[in-house]
């Protein structure tokens, strides 16, 4: 059945290109996801705040090529998109920064971020959500991007703010922690946005 509008991103444009690398800052880079980073990335989840937030944990080398697979082949089907935050200068994994839930009928995704703790506290990940919106904006075509996080989460929500998202409002019992159902801030930011 065809719709009556115009897709606000056109279907395949993303999967017919190359996920590219995103500066950051003059140190840091976001970079699509690879093999190599299975270890780092296992020690990342073994953070108790990253499994707090995130609900899940990875016990081998094994699971973590899946996830990253998983999360490479997210490109190509354009349903999300994930990127490592690394050091340039000796690709330390830094942390990760993803657009979720891609709509590309309504221009549209939803972020997801952690750091590793010892890249915490320095507004990175805040510089690494502008940066990446700045390129869904302005390259994607994406119209709008929402940030959702647990109301019990406040650096999340500082993030978010520092981003320049605006709270939008909050969902409750909208999703599962590990310690039960957490009422979930909404913050959005539009292309058209200053």
């Amino acid at each position: 059945m065809p719709y009556l509008i115009t897709s606000a991103i056109a279907e395949r444009s993303l999967a017919q290109s190359d996920q590219p690398s995103i500066r950051v800052s003059d140190t840091a880079v976001l970079r699509p996801w690879q093999l190599s980073d299975a270890d780092p990335l296992i020690l990342a989840f073994e953070d108790p705040a990253i499994q707090r937030w995130h609900t899940r944990r990875l016990d081998s080398v094994d699971e973590a090529h899946v996830l990253i697979a998983k999360w490479s082949a997210g490109w190509s089907t354009e349903r999300e998109c994930h990127w490592a935050l690394i050091t340039e200068d000796s690709q330390a994994l830094l942390g990760r920064v993803a657009l979720k839930q891609l709509d590309l009928l309504d221009g549209s995704a939803g972020f997801a971020y952690w750091m590793v703790p010892a890249a915490r506290g320095r507004g990175l990940c805040a510089d690494a959500v502008v940066a990446l919106s700045e390129w869904a904006f302005r390259d994607a075509g994406f119209r709008r991007i929402e940030i959702e996080h647990s109301t019990a989460n406040p650096a999340s929500c500082q993030v978010a703010r520092k981003a320049g998202f605006t709270v939008e409002g909050v969902r409750r019992g909208a999703a599962q922690h590990t310690d039960g159902w957490h009422d979930m801030c909404m913050h959005g930011r539009l292309a058209t946005d200053p």
